[in-house]
């Protein structure tokens, strides 16, 4: 019964609104020509916003003929309306209206105070507008980085960058990034891009901020200060230690005259002199190394949970393995030469590979060196597994050995072999026989398929 009066009551105050019944604010919304005279009641602003309550409290209001007088330019007659019908009655409809207008309503209404709207409204984007924050990742992230109050809006834009990075880093607006904005991404841990990637965006950022040509060569020694000032920042934030030797040479080398001359000479040390260590550097090691064209950095702590057999998964900050990339199929070629060549006695690893034609990543994990000596393995720590779709991890399917006995075999004629699934050595897999009797049935297929790559990761220890 209560609730019956308490939709009788916001219909009258609806009405109230309506028919400006007593009005005491006149309130100018928008922009010359499209100004609109809205006229509401000061009692119920100051009880439903603190915007209000402050602006008539402190005399912030002209007040003329006993109405208090409001500009707001800045906000649509529209969107004022709006955000007047929640005051007065609790109700907004916002599925009418496209992405562009949800933020400016967003930002309004944390410019109101009136919270309750400001954590609806980000909820509301979040659930049913994420084309619109991602057809212009650059211009909403500036935005909400401006409002501190948006943090669901913020945590959502910043996880999601920092999953798919693509859809920031190879933006046409991503040169025109902020600088203190790119230098958080930066130093996040969770950002999935290899380290050259990351060295190349941020030089192509620095060339376009200081509207100069990529050529080295044809910088002169002024040039070269105003990219020192401007990279600064960003230099510890890389991980040169983690790009490959060939990178290295044509693409982070040849910059050397912007690059700390101590930097140079401790890479080239790293890169030349045989078990040189890497010296400190803090992006490499808290910036997951994949190196990956399959698996992302939320596949990482889900890995190393399987192998420590944990019922849930690791936090990111708690990982206690680093993955090194041993062998790639589109690199390193899909022969079992090549890949005994890169992962034999590396010790534990992790195969992952793309069924052709699919979404589908399947896997495994051997606790015990490759090697090419046509013998099984015993262990009871291996296991494979499969994700449906290989983007998303909640649709992994994991299997640990049932058959320990026959749970690793190696041969020099093959890739990967467990149980009786296997690698023949190229690009066609097969499973042989019956393989639930080593490993249950996760989904990986039956019979003979292709691959478009698989690569073998080392697990080492922290």
């Amino acid at each position: 019964m209560s609730s019956n009066f308490l939709v009788e009551l916001s219909n009258d105050y609806e009405k109230l609104f309506e028919t400006e019944i007593g009005y005491d604010v006149v309130i100018y919304a928008g922009e010359e020509p499209n100004v609109k005279e809205i006229h509401a009641h000061s009692n119920i602003l100051c009880i439903r916003s603190l915007y209000f309550r402050a602006a008539f409290s402190n005399e912030w209001a002209e007040k003329k003929d006993g109405k208090f007088i409001l500009r707001k330019p800045n906000i649509s007659p529209y969107l004022f309306n709006i955000i007047l019908r929640f005051i007065y009655c609790g109700n907004i409809e916002l599925k009418n209206l496209q992405g562009p207008d949800v933020l400016k309503l967003l930002i309004a209404v944390d410019e109101l105070n009136i919270q309750q709207l400001v954590s609806h409204i980000q909820e509301f984007l979040i659930e049913h507008q994420t084309e619109f924050l991602y057809q212009n990742p650059t211009c909403i992230l500036e935005t909400v980085y401006q409002h501190e109050t948006f943090t669901d809006l913020w945590n959502f834009c910043l996880e999601k960058i920092c999953k798919e990075p693509k859809i920031l880093f190879d933006s046409d607006k991503f040169i025109s990034l902020k600088a203190p904005l790119l230098e958080l991404l930066l130093k996040r841990d969770d950002l999935n891009m290899n380290e050259i990637e990351v060295w190349e965006r941020l030089l192509r950022w620095c060339l376009f901020q200081q509207n100069m040509e990529s050529d080295p060569t044809k910088w002169s020694t002024d040039d070269i200060i105003k990219i020192e000032r401007s990279l600064h920042n960003f230099i510890p934030l890389i991980g040169f230690y983690d790009i490959e030797p060939t990178d290295f040479f044509y693409k982070v080398y040849i910059y050397k005259e912007i690059l700390p001359k101590d930097l140079i000479h401790d890479l080239l040390e790293f890169h030349i002199v045989p078990n040189i260590k890497p010296k400190t550097n803090t992006a490499s090691s808290r910036r997951p190394n994949l190196n990956s064209t399959l698996i992302q950095s939320d596949h990482i702590p889900l890995f190393a949970s399987w192998i420590d057999r944990k019922d849930s998964s690791y936090n990111k900050n708690e990982i206690p393995y680093e993955f090194k990339l041993l062998y790639r199929s589109n690199r390193d070629g899909f022969s079992a030469e090549s890949f005994h060549q890169n992962c034999d006695n590396k010790g534990a690893t992790i195969w992952v590979a793309k069924i052709q034609g699919s979404t589908q990543l399947i896997g495994g994990y051997n606790p015990l060196d490759w090697n090419g000596d046509d013998e099984w393995k015993p262990t009871i720590d291996s296991f494979m597994f499969s994700f449906t779709d290989g983007k998303d991890i909640s649709t992994a399917n994991l299997g640990y050995v049932t058959k320990p006995d026959c749970a690793i075999y190696c041969a020099n004629s093959q890739g990967p072999h467990m149980g009786y699934f296997y690698c023949k050595g190229h690009n066609i897999w097969n499973t042989y026989g019956d393989n639930i009797t080593f490993y249950p049935n996760i989904g990986i297929p039956t019979s003979d398929f292709l691959v478009d790559c698989y690569e073998v990761f080392q697990v080492i220890e922290k």
